[in-house]
């Protein structure tokens, strides 16, 4: 009889310290969006705990939660979105949690400008069962021969740990792309005097995650200091400033333009490519020579083809 070797998960026997039921082992109900959201809460709640210090609130910005790949398949399949509006809610949980904290004179210290969080699954995972790991600073770039160290907190204590997660046990998770949301981080928690005097001579910051390989884990930033840009794909070869071009198959050539209007004193958005969505909205698409403008709120995401993100944020 020829028996399979044991997956690198197994054989450190991290499976039996991580896989710990939360649930009664009877019980085979699988993951509802209620229990997402409390379990999320919860975890948030626990970092604030583990990490604060002094009278400073620090608590994780990134949030990786984990299912079985039934569970998972559940929420794609039948609950498609259920995960944008599950992160909506938990995000207005953590700024009334950190309002709280502000109140009562402790200083908000954020480790980053957004929330990320990731909804992954794992083959050893049974229905019911899920896990968190969380991180300070999302977006960090690790060296292949460094190992990740991650904060769990096990599900059977609820204390937090911390653990050296290399590349090989990682790989272990399967990441979906359905599964990535970002959110930017509200700063009007933080206090004024920590704050920088403003010498910025631009309108707006854009900032993108580029999806493609040779990309893999580089943002790119583009200052808006024009009143009217274009934002490109990789086949752009205008050396105009006013063209914002991102090396990406997955956008169009040219994919949308943004327009201030400063007697409004609000940026505008039309739509030149495949396919645009808007704060989950999907803009109409218009041409570049009659242009259909929609508002574009500061602190939205907008979305090419469904894949390469961009947000907007203020100068």
């Amino acid at each position: 009889m020829v028996t399979a070797n044991p997956s690198f998960w197994k054989r450190t026997g991290i499976q039996d310290w991580f896989l710990k039921k939360e649930t009664n082992p009877l019980e085979t109900a699988s993951m509802t969006p209620d229990m997402v959201y409390k379990y999320i809460i919860e975890k948030f709640k626990a970092s604030v705990a583990e990490l604060s210090f002094a009278d400073r609130v620090i608590f994780y910005h990134e949030f990786i939660i984990c299912f079985s790949p039934p569970d998972y398949n559940k929420f794609m399949d039948n609950n498609k979105g259920i995960f944008a509006i599950i992160i909506k809610e938990s995000v207005k949980s953590f700024y009334d949690i950190l309002e709280q904290s502000k109140k009562k004179g402790k200083k908000i210290t954020p480790s980053a400008n957004k929330w990320v969080f990731r909804f992954v699954s794992h083959p050893d995972y049974q229905n019911g069962d899920k896990s968190f790991i969380g991180k300070l600073l999302p977006g960090n770039t690790y060296k292949k021969e460094e190992n990740l160290r991650v904060t769990f907190i096990p599900r059977y204590t609820g204390i937090a740990q911390t653990f050296d997660i290399s590349d090989e046990l990682l790989q272990d998770f399967t990441f979906y792309s359905d599964g990535y949301y970002e959110i930017p981080f509200d700063r009007s928690l933080v206090p004024s005097e920590t704050k920088a005097p403003s010498t910025q001579t631009y309108l707006a910051r854009l900032e993108t995650t580029i999806p493609d390989k040779q990309y893999a884990g580089k943002k790119l930033e583009y200052l808006v200091k024009h009143e009217e840009i274009l934002v490109s794909g990789s086949d752009e070869n205008s050396p105009d400033p006013f063209v914002f071009r991102v090396p990406s198959e997955w956008v169009s050539t040219p994919h949308l333009a943004i327009r201030y209007d400063k007697a409004a004193d609000k940026f505008f958005l039309a739509a030149f490519g495949e396919k645009t969505l808007l704060n989950e909205k999907e803009v109409k698409k218009s041409s570049k020579a009659a242009p259909e403008w929609t508002e574009l709120p500061l602190n939205s995401k907008i979305v090419l083809n469904g894949i390469v993100g961009i947000n907007i944020f203020k100068s």
